[in-house]
Order: structure tokens, then C-alpha cells, then sequence
């Protein structure tokens, strides 16, 4: 198993496949996936999970995140979004947050975020804005219920 830095494109496919399968693969791209970092998790060169991190200033988004249906409940999805919270805190960001769907809040707050209140319907699916605060920050939090998870 190893965790890597992958192409927006090998994202994806992955997301393509798991999240959205009926729609169009333009479906799941994000107008800013140029400026995200995009995270694999690879077992026996088999890309298995995604997720994309998006570092603006002092606070980090995650999104599009998807293990192969075949793969899930092994702990993959765990160890990625370990490594990318890992990844934001190590640049310095106070707060980290993601539309989580609604049903897979119970699985976020293992990791430390909690809802923020802010909820929304997209795609016909029910997502929460989770989030994790690291330090006090002198700015206002702004949620952006327009993206999705």
C-alpha cells in the first residue's frame, strides 16, 4: 500500500467510476482541480481511493473522495484522509473542512470534524459542511454551500 501525489485525471476516473457512474465524466471535475492536490492510494498498483486538497490561505477543503466500492471497509479511505489531514496541518492551515454527505458524517467525526450547521442538497443527495479548527482565527469562517464534496 503507498499514498502518492496523482494526476487530476487519474482522480478522475476514480471519482467518474465511484461517485457519479451515471453521469458525464464532466460531471465530477472540478473548475478548480488545476490548483488542488490530488492524493492516491495505491494497493499493488492498483489506485484504489482518492481525494483532492485545496489550500487557500490559512484553511483546506477536501473533496471528491472515493474508494472503490470493492475496496471499502478495509481501512484505505482511513489511512488517505489520515494522510491528507496530515498534509494540510503540515501547511500551517487553521481550519479544514469538506461537504460531507449526510450519511457519512459518523465516519468524518473519527477524524475530528464536526458540523458546522450549514447544509445543502445537490445532485439530489443531502451533504453537511463538516469542519476541524486548529487555531483561533482573526477572520470570519465562510462556508461555501455552492461546492460539493
Amino acid at each position: 500500500m503507498s499514498i502518492q501525489m496523482i494526476t487530476k485525471e487519474q482522480a478522475w476516473k476514480l471519482r467518474h467510476e465511484v461517485m457519479w457512474p451515471d453521469r458525464e465524466l464532466d460531471y465530477i471535475k472540478l473548475k478548480d482541480d488545476e490548483m488542488g492536490q490530488h492524493y492516491g492510494l495505491f494497493v499493488s498498483d492498483q489506485l484504489v481511493s482518492v481525494i483532492s486538497l485545496f489550500i487557500e490561505n490559512n484553511e483546506a477543503q477536501f473533496r471528491k473522495f472515493a474508494t472503490l466500492a470493492g475496496q471499502q471497509g478495509q481501512g484505505y479511505g482511513s489511512q488517505l484522509l489520515s494522510y491528507t489531514i496530515q498534509q494540510a496541518k503540515q501547511a500551517g492551515v487553521q481550519r479544514i473542512y469538506c461537504n460531507a454527505r449526510t450519511e457519512k458524517t459518523g465516519f468524518y467525526s473519527k477524524f475530528g470534524l464536526l458540523p458546522t450547521g450549514d447544509s445543502f442538497v445537490r445532485g439530489g443527495k443531502s451533504y453537511v459542511i463538516m469542519e476541524r479548527v486548529y487555531a483561533a482565527s482573526s477572520s470570519t469562517s465562510h462556508h461555501d454551500s455552492s461546492s460539493e464534496a
